[in-house]
């Protein structure tokens, strides 16, 4: 019979750890939070010292009684829950929730789900850490209260349904910010003159920029301006004033942090941040690798640091040396220096085994696991490899009184870039000229290209670009990121357009209340300050309920003053083109939990309802309708006639718009490529845009 129990939060933990701890462990899940405030309440006694009232999670019951069984059975309890704040506090409420008072109980943390990783853990058990438990208490509680507070205040003014919370209220606020500027941005003209030059002797021409204009730095803003300047270069002699060359170091980049690779995985990969999160829990959880079974293949996915242990560092060292050579290996550390908001309780993301490489996994993994592994797998190694060194060569030329430059720059040793590059690195010119260019060098003028141009506004903000923000910002923590984008968009405040973000008037209607009525929440350096607070709770410098104490009052009184003075804002709901077969009203599109549906805004008298259809511009090959979009009882994307199960057409890749060159059948989007549709066709084409 096992003497111990160990209990984590995840089901696909469980038999990796009871595979390296043995039969004197039993190993059980949690699954998750078993306690938790009601959903029926505000759950926070405000009138007791704002106490939480905690109960235990609906349909959690058997789990419990499953639990209390072996706990009964056990001599000593190990609370295996992740990592972090949310961990520490589920393994308190397990103590709750299983009368474990009267047992020897024992908190235990791993960053990784490795046989050494474990078993050490067992060794350095300890106590449940009540800071970082207060730490939790506190979000938990804030954000409860800014929840039940102000969005049934939200229910009456704007429309039912609507949430509010602290940090997603600052997201929409960002993007919102955002999307004024872009609105109110006024594009401003300037111009470029290029001169084109050819070096004696040489047949290709180089390309210099027009810098200065009488010593200073010039800027054109008008045709007018370009063509002045453009007259008193005419019949100028271009010579050589000024060769410089110099060495210039492309530091490696640091290793993931949960910020940095959902960035990195939307940028490069094209990955969601809640899918990017989803995939990483699974290769932390553990996935069966041939030949080694099921082990976890990267360490914790939720951190801030850029810390590596001791023995990774040595570990790429000598793996470094060995695949790619000796003075590609770096001795220095990795790590970032830490800010006020690093948390340095774990390490960065990266493999828990370098020598498992990407290929070796390549038939244990599915597609989008191993691409994400992969790059995580190089951005570590990378991190431990030499900078990059480039020789640079910065030529100016003058044509009286005017000065043109021209710079390109060469890889000499590549360093890091041997494994990993991404669109930050520096893109090299291939301008082999300027090796040549001394100040005796003659060089012949083939005219000018001069361009006109118009500021372009800020750009959209991406998810990627939304978490960078959020993380300069100090808005939210590395696990509230994906959630928190995924509920401004489910809750149709924020609308996703290819890659970028765009506020919906949803959004924009909501945002401006709470910036009326609750500009403190919305104020971001006031959430910001609030994450620092909480901090200095997991510290142990500061109280939790102090932080609710000095928070409530005016948030109560901000309600209150809002129920009174705000005005109502009708939103209404966007018309189709689809008639009600019944009353003949036009169908409007209202949103369910499992996304669009239209309904007749006839209801209560006519409660006619059908799906709605998302057309993508496509006829269907089999039968001419049109081609929708729809999402499997799984909630996976698909594509199918829209005549239903009358025609058989149906296909997880998206169609084009593009026609076969050979057949005439419509091809099928696929990564980088086209497919046509018909198999025994089987034309396969690169994609253009």
């Amino acid at each position: 019979m096992a003497k111990n129990l160990v209990i984590v939060e995840s089901p696909a933990k469980v038999k990796t750890i009871k595979k390296f701890l043995g039969s004197n462990y039993e190993v059980m899940a949690s699954m998750g939070h078993v306690r938790d405030l009601p959903k029926s309440q505000l759950g926070v006694d405000t009138e007791n010292d704002y106490e939480p009232k905690y109960i235990t999670i609906r349909g959690k019951g058997d789990l419990l009684a499953s639990l209390r069984k072996e706990v009964k059975k056990a001599d000593k309890i190990y609370l295996a829950t992740d990592p972090d704040r949310e961990g520490e506090a589920i393994s308190w409420h397990l103590l709750f929730a299983l009368n474990l008072s009267d047992k020897k109980v024992y908190r235990i943390t791993f960053n990784e789900i490795t046989k050494n990783a474990v078993k050490e853990s067992i060794k350095n058990a300890r106590d449940i850490d009540m800071n970082l438990v207060d730490a939790q208490q506190a979000r938990r509680v804030l954000d409860r209260i800014v929840g039940y507070k102000i969005s049934p205040l939200l229910w009456v003014k704007i429309k039912r349904g609507l949430s509010a919370g602290r940090v997603q209220s600052a997201a929409l606020r960002i993007i919102c910010d955002r999307e004024a500027e872009i609105d109110a941005f006024i594009p401003e003209e300037y111009w470029t003159i290029d001169a084109l030059l050819t070096p004696l002797g040489e047949k290709k021409q180089i390309v210099a920029h027009l810098s200065e204009e009488n010593n200073k730095k010039i800027e054109i803003h008008s045709s007018e301006d370009c063509k002045r300047i453009l007259a008193n270069l005419k019949g100028k002699k271009f010579e050589v004033a000024d060769v410089k060359k110099a060495k210039k170091l492309k530091k490696a980049p640091l290793p993931f942090t949960t910020s940095t690779l959902q960035q990195e995985a939307s940028k490069t990969l094209n990955f969601a941040t809640q899918k990017t999160m989803r995939i990483a829990q699974g290769l932390y959880e553990g996935v069966n690798v041939k030949g080694e079974g099921t082990v976890g293949i990267i360490t914790y996915l939720r951190t801030d640091s850029t810390r590596i242990s001791d023995e990774a560092q040595k570990a790429a060292e000598e793996y470094i040396s060995k695949e790619y050579g000796e003075e590609y290996a770096s001795k220095a550390s990795a790590a970032a220096k830490n800010g006020k908001n690093i948390q340095d309780a774990h390490e960065a993301i990266r493999p828990t085994d370098i020598t498992r490489t990407p290929q070796m996994l390549k038939d244990s993994l599915n597609r989008d696991q191993l691409r994400l592994y992969t790059l995580i797998w190089k951005r570590f190694v990378a991190c431990r490899m030499k900078d990059a060194e480039y020789e640079t060569t910065s030529v100016k030329i003058s044509a009286g009184d005017y000065k043109f430059n021209v710079s390109a720059s060469k890889v000499t040793f590549d360093g890091y870039l041997l494994v990993y590059s991404s669109d930050d690195d520096e893109k090299t010119d291939n301008n082999v000229l300027l090796k040549s260019i001394d100040k005796n060098t003659k060089l012949e003028f083939n005219g000018f290209d001069d361009k006109q141009h118009f500021t372009q506004p800020p750009a959209h903000f991406t998810e990627a670009s939304l978490v960078k923000t959020m993380e300069e910002l100090g808005v939210g923590r590395p696990s509230t990121y994906a959630p928190t984008i995924s509920t401004i968009l489910g809750r149709h405040y924020v609308s996703k357009d290819g890659k970028n973000l765009f506020t919906t008037e949803l959004g924009e209607a909501v945002n401006a209340m709470m910036v009326e009525a609750f500009p403190e929440i919305v104020d971001l350096n006031f959430t910001a300050d609030m994450e620092r607070q909480l901090d200095e709770v997991e510290e142990g410098t500061a109280k939790w309920k102090d932080i609710i104490r000095n928070f409530y009052p005016s948030l109560d009184k901000e309600v209150k003053e809002a129920e009174k003075k705000l005005e109502s804002v009708k939103i209404e709901d966007e018309v189709s083109d689809e008639v009600c077969d019944l009353c003949g009203r036009n169908f409007v599109i209202k949103y369910g939990p499992h996304g669009k549906f239209l309904a007749c805004p006839g209801f209560p008298e006519c409660k006619n309802t059908k799906p709605f259809l998302e057309r993508i511009g496509v006829k269907c090959p089999i039968c001419g309708k049109d081609i929708v979009a729809r999402r499997s009882k799984k909630g996976r994307r698909f594509y199918g006639c829209e005549a239903g199960t009358e025609c058989e057409f149906i296909s997880w890749n998206m169609p084009s718009k593009e026609k076969c060159e050979k057949c005439g059948s419509i091809m099928l989007i696929k990564g980088n490529k086209l497919q046509c549709y018909n198999e025994k066709c089987g034309f396969v084409k690169d994609r253009t845009n």
